[in-house]
Order: structure tokens, then C-alpha cells, then sequence
């Protein structure tokens, strides 16, 4: 009998940026500039949340930077935080990963492309006599049946690509990224430079300091801005098939959040020039409307929106196959931990973790069925920020548990740096709850219904002679 199949560090440092990049620009940079702009009313104030939300998403980057260069395994944070703290916690994690983060970012990532497909070939309706159905008034899985099952194909075809090897996965990203890079560039260019652009009158500095915004609805913009630059940290997952992992990671991490920062803070100064605020607040208020369509369909007409339509395909295709490229690793981590099945814990043939892919992708095109957009994405963002302040308080606990060991990168401007990143985590968590009842709600039901999973699988192990692990 061989040896079992392990993971083979192929990536250099080109493909952790291209992978940081690719898994952050998605749906973020072309929808979340209404909902900001109903909270904040405020051009000023808008871009105040993109540059804060960037500072803050570089400071927990800088942090896990740290902790990744220290750890990095294949499986990201779910190998931190069972170094950092213990099973149970790290068990939790990868279920929440599973139940709602990943899994949740695939479908609506997903959703989006289909919505974008649909403005360019409308697709028919499949269940029009169940429009209404509901699952407790909350969800109502037939509602664009059309356009949701156009995202679970998606789904499923781009996790057959992945099941087939990891170059054709992180092939597809790249050549992608460089598409979706190429479009933006010329969305700026060209809103700045045309007749309907104001760039002397759309940002009014004063309303910084004369405006009546609070600091929860600062915070609940910010969920939008978040949404929009989440996904860093998911090229941790795949720390097993990195080379020199404890060096290209930590560089890789901040070299793609600098590069997202700055062309995030370009693309909305692009819209904000060519769309008043009102018109972005009508946006948000008709639900089914982009801003990015709008904006360029603001001064190239009928050819523009067809030109961004295709390029939120391109996007959201890209980041869309990233998720799931990346996604599947920290489930297959965990069954060889023995805190999942153990199926998930295979290597197939092409020496990856089909089951483990095959399952992510079931479950997400569940998802699908459920929710709104932006009630997914709140959700996303209030149950991952809690991870994250939990991997960024590793990096206090790690500097006293392990005081001489090698650190390839240590996190700039500690212990300052970590600590706000933390409190800001904190906050988050109980703005969520005051300003997203519902969503806050629903993340923390799907975050503790892990724990009867993780007794169960205690249990079971227990009773196995030959499976039994350290606890």
C-alpha cells in the first residue's frame, strides 16, 4: 500500500498576490457603493468608509501576516486557531466557514453573475406559480428561479474545473484577473475624462465635519465596504501548495490589499463623479439596479451597459472560481484532522480534494436558494470579523506562548496595530446586532450549530480505536 497522496507546493509568489486579488475583487467594487450611499448620504463620507474600511482591512492583514508566516498550513485559520487556541474553537471556525463564510460567498458571488447574465439575455422564469412560497417569511427559494439556477450551474461547472487540478483552477484566476483589471482601468479613464464627469463639485470635504453621520450608520456602511474587500485571507487556505509558504504568504497578503485599496478608492471616485449621491440612494432603493451599470450607462449609454454587464461577468467569474479554488482546502484540513467526515479528507486522482470541493459546491448551490444579496453578505461580514479578531488576538497570545520562535514576518506597528484591529472587530460585532437584528441572528444560529456536530464527531471517534486524536 503507498504512502497517502500529500499536497505539493507548486505557487510561487505571483500567484498568492494574484490569488489575494482575485479572491477580493468580485461584487464588492460594482454593487456596495448604493448601500453606502443610502447610509451616509455623503460623497465625502463615502469614501471616508472605503479609505477607513482599506486601513482597517490592512491592519488585520498585517496582523495574520504574522500569524501566517508562523503557521502557514494548508487549511488557513482553521490551523491557526487550533494552534492558537484548541480543537473545539478551530472546529467551529471551519463549520462556519462551511455553513455560512465560504460557502455563502460562492452563492452570492454567483447570484451576481447570473443577475449580470440576465441583463444581457433575460432568462425565463421556472416556477412563476411559486413566486411566493416561504420558508418563515424570510426566504423565498423560487423568487428569480431562472437566475438562480443559472448560479448553481456556474457553481457546479467551476467546481468540475477545480476537481480536475489546481494549475487549470489558478490558470482560469489569472487570466481572469487580467481581463477584469484591464475593464476597471478603462471604466476610470474614460468616466473621468467625459462630458458628464464633476470632479470639481462631487466631493464636499465639509460635510466631513458639518454632516449628521452617526457612528452606527458609519459602522453599517462599512459592512458594505467590507464585504468589498473580503476575501484576503482565503489564500492561507491553500498554504500547503505554497512555495517557501511562511515568506510568500505574509508578502503576498499585503502586496494584494495595498494594490485592492488603491483601486477601489479610483473606480468609486470614478462614480461618484458621473452619479450625484440622490441617484446612487434610487439605486440602492430599487433593489434591483447596479451602480456600476448605472454610472457608466451615464455616459456611454446602451454600449456601456453592455460593456459592464459582460465585465460583472468576467469579475464575479473570476472570484467566483478563486472561492472555490481556495475554499475547499481548510474542510479537507479539517477531516484529516478527524473534525470532519473523513471522505472530505481524500485526494483525488489530479491530487486535490474533490469530496471536499464536491461537498462545498453542493452546499452553496443550497445557498442560493436563500436570502437577498445584501443579506447574505451581512451576514458573511458578522460572522467572519469574528474570526478574524480572534486569529489577530493570536498574535498577542503567540508572542508569549512562543517567545523564540523564527517569525519570517512580524506585524508592523505591534502591539498598536493588532489592538485596533481588534477593538475595531468588537464594534463591528455590536453594530451588527443593533443595525442587523436579523442577520446577526441567523449568523449566530449557523456559527453554534456546529457544536452538537463537533460532540458528535467526538463521539465517534471516541468509540474508534483507530481514529483517536489528541485533544
Amino acid at each position: 500500500m503507498g504512502s497517502p497522496r500529500k499536497l505539493v507546493g507548486t505557487l510561487g509568489l505571483g500567484y498568492v498576490v494574484i490569488f489575494v486579488i482575485a479572491n477580493i475583487i468580485g461584487s464588492g467594487v460594482y454593487k456596495k457603493i448604493a448601500p453606502m450611499a443610502a447610509e451616509l448620504h455623503s460623497s465625502a463620507w463615502i469614501l471616508a468608509a472605503w479609505v477607513v474600511g482599506g486601513i482597517i482591512t490592512l491592519f488585520g492583514a498585517l496582523s495574520n501576516a504574522e500569524v501566517a508566516g508562523l503557521l502557514a498550513d494548508t487549511g488557513g485559520e482553521f490551523v491557526y486557531l487550533k494552534k492558537i487556541y484548541n480543537r473545539f474553537f478551530a472546529f467551529i471556525y471551519g463549520w462556519s466557514l462551511f455553513t455560512i463564510i465560504q460557502t455563502a460567498t460562492i452563492s452570492s458571488l454567483a447570484y451576481v453573475f447570473a443577475q449580470s447574465l440576465n441583463s444581457i439575455m433575460p432568462v425565463p422564469e421556472l416556477f412563476p406559480s411559486l413566486q411566493q412560497f416561504s420558508i418563515g417569511g424570510v426566504f423565498f427559494p423560487f423568487q428569480n428561479s431562472g437566475v438562480k439556477l443559472t448560479a448553481i450551474i456556474l457553481i457546479l461547472l467551476l467546481t468540475g474545473l477545480n476537481i480536475t487540478g489546481l494549475k487549470s483552477g489558478a490558470g482560469a484566476s489569472k487570466a481572469i484577473l487580467y481581463l477584469v483589471a484591464t475593464g476597471l482601468f478603462v471604466i476610470v479613464v474614460f468616466g473621468l475624462s467625459s462630458h458628464t464627469a464633476t470632479p470639481a463639485g462631487f466631493l464636499k470635504v465639509s460635510d466631513l465635519t458639518h454632516g449628521a453621520v452617526s457612528f452606527s450608520s458609519f459602522f453599517t456602511a462599512m459592512l458594505a465596504a467590507f464585504w468589498a474587500y473580503q476575501g484576503w485571507v482565503s489564500v492561507g487556505f491553500i498554504g500547503g501548495e505554497i512555495k517557501e509558504a511562511t515568506r510568500n504568504i505574509p508578502k503576498g497578503i499585503v502586496m494584494g490589499v495595498l494594490v485592492v485599496i488603491f483601486i477601489y478608492l479610483l473606480v468609486n471616485i470614478t462614480y461618484l463623479t458621473v452619479l450625484s449621491v440622490p441617484q446612487l440612494e434610487q439605486v440602492h432603493a430599487e433593489g434591483n439596479r447596479i451602480a456600476a451599470i448605472e454610472a457608466v450607462r451615464s455616459f456611454w449609454g446602451t454600449n456601456g451597459v453592455m460593456f459592464i454587464s459582460v465585465l460583472i461577468l468576467v469579475t464575479t467569474l473570476g472570484c467566483t472560481n478563486a472561492s472555490i479554488l481556495t475554499g475547499a482546502r481548510p474542510y479537507y484540513a479539517m477531516a484529516n484532522e478527524k473534525l470532519f467526515f473523513s471522505s472530505i479528507g481524500k485526494l483525488n486522482k489530479a491530487n486535490v480534494p474533490g469530496n471536499s470541493l464536491l461537498w462545498q459546491g453542493v452546499w452553496a448551490s443550497v445557498l442560493v436558494l436563500s436570502g437577498t444579496f445584501d443579506q447574505l453578505t451581512d451576514m458573511i461580514i458578522f460572522a467572519v470579523f469574528i474570526f478574524y479578531g480572534a486569529t489577530t488576538l493570536g498574535v498577542f497570545i503567540l508572542r508569549k506562548k512562543m517567545p523564540d520562535a523564527h517569525r519570517p514576518y512580524k506585524v508592523w506597528g505591534y502591539p498598536v496595530i493588532p489592538a485596533i484591529f481588534i477593538l475595531f472587530c468588537i464594534g463591528l460585532f455590536f453594530n451588527t446586532i443593533v443595525a442587523r437584528p436579523r442577520e446577526a441572528a441567523i449568523g449566530v444560529v449557523l456559527i453554534l450549530s456546529g457544536i452538537p456536530v463537533y460532540y458528535y464527531l467526538k463521539f465517534k471517534n471516541a468509540k474508534d480505536p483507530g481514529n483517536k486524536t489528541e485533544h
